[in-house]
């Protein structure tokens, strides 16, 4: 299991929303490529870019930073979300080195664009289901739906998808510790590995989520914690690692 910092870009900086909520921010610094540096130092195996601009407004918004960003790392792997609402948003990220692109909206509103990028871009692919009491949320988190999380994991595999990130939002920024028994609960009704995300807020959270034993939660995605210290970045991954 990997622990993966998250890089979220807002107006060309990186911060934190509070769950979800675009008026509720912290920055953390005005310089992402500087983060990205900082965690690749200490051993991240993976960075998580968001674009939390394109994911409301429904187009890439902060991409010049992002390709900044895998052209410095080109060794680690980048997966990118926010605003991948077509093919050449998709392709023109793909070609400046990132490893894999996280639909959200669109794999709700329009399934099949997911099965045509798995086509596309096999390997390549994530699915990222954000949800409320289990329901998915789109736009940036803005609209509710009334599609469950378990309603269409089937149909993601179906698809080719290579990993799903489940993120409680109403956990996420707020430090009030993961949603980790229903992660558990999508990770064992699925063959597609999932990535833990939302409320990561301690070391005991990353004990509680081992002791689950499941080897279908492939990571678990950071911010707020490892910005603000609560958690040790590489203690913790070489907990993660030793057991």
């Amino acid at each position: 299991m990997i622990l993966i910092p998250a890089i979220d870009l807002k107006n060309g900086k990186c911060v934190r929303l509070r769950q979800g909520l675009i008026n509720d921010e912290t920055i953390f610094s005005d310089n992402p490529l500087k983060m990205a540096e900082k965690w690749i130092k200490k051993g991240a195996r993976r960075i998580h870019l968001v674009d939390l601009d394109g994911a409301f407004d429904g187009k890439p918004a902060n991409s010049s930073i992002i390709k900044d960003i895998t052209k410095t790392f080109p060794n680690t792997p980048i997966q990118i979300g926010g605003g991948i609402r077509s093919i050449d948003v998709a392709n023109s990220y793909i070609e400046a080195g990132v490893s894999y692109l996280i639909i959200g909206t669109m794999a709700i509103t329009n399934p099949e664009f997911v099965g045509e990028l798995c086509l596309k871009f096999p390997g390549k692919i994530i699915v990222g289901l954000d949800a409320n009491n289990g329901f998915v949320a789109t736009c940036g988190w803005t609209k509710k739906t009334n599609v469950s999380v378990l309603s269409i994991v089937n149909k993601l595999k179906e698809y080719g998808v290579s990993y799903i990130i489940y993120t409680d939002i109403a956990r996420d920024g707020m430090m009030a510790g993961m949603n980790i028994k229903y992660t558990d609960k999508l990770a064992n009704s699925t063959s597609v590995p999932v990535i833990a995300s939302g409320g990561l807020s301690n070391m005991e959270d990353i004990y509680t989520l081992k002791k689950y034993n499941n080897p279908n939660i492939a990571g678990a995605i950071t911010g707020r914690a490892i910005y603000e210290g609560a958690i040790d970045f590489v203690k913790a991954q070489e907990f993660l690692d030793a057991n």
